[in-house]
């Protein structure tokens, strides 16, 4: 009698199968195709978007490689039109340093500040620093404190670069103390760069030997004795070699007359 009712069981149960197969069978196989279509394209996609960024890639690389800033900064622009977000990013920043190196100093700086206000990630701090940097001679200090500003912040990992850029600015608005006072924090702060300490502790030993006020003039050349002309021995010229005179000359004597 098990066997019976089990029998009966799978039966009903095959049943059950075939019709809902009838009914939707067309939708499953439809569902299956769509979705080995899908990965396809999928996996066509990955490797047409690895080409292409293999291509911005090596273009990338040979605009590194050229030696005119004002040819790299208009091929860098050219990516920065073109390339995928992250190539895009780094063309913008590789062009406004280019820019720099040639002399364009004010599109640079906006250009910097441009990718600064667009990106809150490593590529936009590192363009605040660059742009702080190319300003730092001629800004106020109020200025660089405003363009660092979202980077010396608690727990920022650029906040000692920003620092290095205000202790710049106290040194050269003559406030040795308080340029003093941060560039020896910084020299020894565990979380400074390496090289941004040895740059910290040689301004520190710098303005304690009194760097910022000892500097002094150079003195203008002395110029040379004239010699005094009355008191030069005067060597006389020489003088040309006396004409020889002429030889005199001498006469003839007259040739005897013949006898009469």
């Amino acid at each position: 009698m098990t066997d019976i009712f089990r029998e009966v069981e799978e039966d009903v149960r095959r049943e059950k199968l075939e019709k809902l197969w009838k009914a939707y069978g067309s939708y499953a196989v439809a569902a299956l195709v769509l979705l080995f279509a899908g990965i396809a394209g999928w996996q066509v996609w990955e490797r047409h978007e690895a080409q292409e960024r293999a291509k911005v890639s090596d273009a990338f690389i040979a605009a590194q490689r050229i030696t005119n800033p004002q040819t790299a900064a208009s091929t860098f622009a050219d990516i920065a039109r073109t390339a995928p977000k992250g190539y895009a990013e780094l063309a913008r920043l590789s062009e406004a340093g280019a820019m720099l190196a040639s002399g364009q100093t004010g599109p640079a700086i906006d250009l910097y500040k441009q990718i600064a206000k667009d990106d809150n990630g490593p590529v936009g701090a590192v363009a605040r620093l660059r742009a702080a940097w190319a300003t730092a001679d001629t800004a106020s200090r109020k200025d660089l404190a405003d363009l660092v500003k979202p980077l010396d912040q608690p727990g920022s990992p650029w906040r000692q670069n920003a620092q290095e850029v205000l202790a710049y600015a106290d040194y050269r608005a003559m406030d040795t103390k308080g340029a003093l006072a941060k560039y020896a924090i910084l020299a020894a702060d565990p979380e400074s760069p390496d090289s941004l300490k040895r740059r910290a502790q040689a301004m520190t030993d710098f303005l304690k030997g009194g760097g910022a006020v000892a500097y002094g003039t150079v003195p203008a050349p002395v110029p040379a004795p004239v010699p005094n002309a009355a008191a030069a021995p005067t060597v006389p010229a020489p003088t040309a070699p006396a004409a020889a005179a002429p030889a005199a000359a001498t006469k003839t004597p007259a040739a005897p007359k013949p006898a009469k």
